[in-house]
C-alpha cells in the first residue's frame, strides 16, 4: 500500500482528533474494498500510524471502527487484521442482502414517487456511461463505474423510508463489495452485467416488485457464482499473513 499524507485545515483542538481519525478510518475503508488490503492481512499500528503521520490513538480508534462495521477483526493477542473471506460467509452475505435489500426495493417501489423513480432512471444511466473494466487493465475496475455502480444500488432503495433498513443495507453492501472485487480478476468468465441492471431498473419504472425484487436476487446471486468459481483465490487471500 502506498504512502499518503492526511492533512486538515486550521479547526477547534477537540475537533482535529476525531477529523484525523475518520480520515484513517476512511483511507482503510476503501483499501479494504478496493481489496488493496486482503482478506487476513495483518493490520500494523505502529506503520499505519507512520503511514498516515497520525497518532498510534487515532490509528486504533480508526480500526475499532472498521471492527464495529465487520470490515477488521480485533484480537487481544494478534492484533488487527482484515476480515476473512470464506465461501460459506460470501453465502450468508448473499442470502441476507437478498432478504435486507430486497425488502428495501419493496418498500421503495410502494412508496416511491416520480423524483426517486427519475433518480434510480437517472442513476443507471450514469453507470452505463462508463466502463465496466479499464480497457488496457480488464482485471480492474474503472473506479468510476464502482462509484456510479454504488449510487445506483442505493438508487434502488432510497425510497424505502426506514433509515434502519438502509443502515443494514449498506454495511451489507460494503461486505458484497469486497467479494464483487475479487470476482472482477478473473477476466476469462464473462457476465452482462448492464443486462442484470437494466433487468432491474425496467422493473422497478413498472413498479412490479415482485419482478424486481426477483432481479435483484438473481443479480447478486450471479456475483455470488463468479466468486465461487474463484474458490482456490478466496482460500489463498483468507490465509493472507504479513
Amino acid at each position: 500500500m502506498s504512502s499518503i499524507g492526511l492533512s486538515f485545515g486550521e479547526g477547534p483542538d477537540d475537533e482535529r482528533p476525531r477529523s484525523l481519525t475518520s480520515a484513517v478510518q476512511e483511507r482503510l475503508r476503501a483499501d479494504i474494498l478496493s481489496t488493496r488490503l486482503l482478506p487476513g492481512q495483518k493490520l500494523h499500528i505502529a506503520g499505519l500510524a507512520k503511514q498516515f503521520s497520525v497518532s498510534l490513538a487515532a490509528v486504533r480508534e480508526a480500526l475499532s471502527r472498521l471492527v464495529a462495521d465487520g470490515l477488521v477483526q480485533a484480537s487481544d493477542q494478534r492484533g488487527f487484521r482484515v476480515s476473512p473471506v470464506s465461501h460459506a460467509d460470501l453465502a450468508d452475505v448473499t442470502r441476507t442482502r437478498i432478504d435486507i435489500e430486497g425488502l428495501a426495493l419493496r418498500r421503495s417501489i410502494e412508496l416511491g414517487d416520480q423524483a426517486w423513480l427519475d433518480a434510480v432512471e437517472l442513476s443507471h444511466e450514469r453507470l452505463r456511461a462508463v466502463p465496466y473494466r479499464y480497457p488496457d487493465e480488464p482485471g480492474v475496475h474503472y473506479e468510476q463505474w464502482v462509484v456510479h455502480h454504488r449510487v445506483f444500488h442505493r438508487a434502488l432503495v432510497n425510497a424505502c423510508g426506514s433509515p434502519w433498513l438502509l443502515g443494514f443495507r449498506d454495511v451489507l453492501h460494503e461486505q458484497s463489495e469486497r467479494y464483487r472485487r475479487l470476482s472482477i480478476r478473473d477476466v476469462s468468465k464473462a457476465r452482462d452485467v448492464e443486462a442484470e441492471h437494466a433487468a432491474i431498473v425496467q422493473a422497478v419504472l413498472r413498479r412490479d416488485a415482485d419482478t424486481a425484487v426477483a432481479a435483484l436476487a438473481k443479480h447478486f446471486n450471479v456475483t455470488m457464482r463468479f466468486v465461487e468459481q474463484n474458490a482456490p483465490e478466496i482460500a489463498e487471500v483468507s490465509h493472507f499473513r504479513k
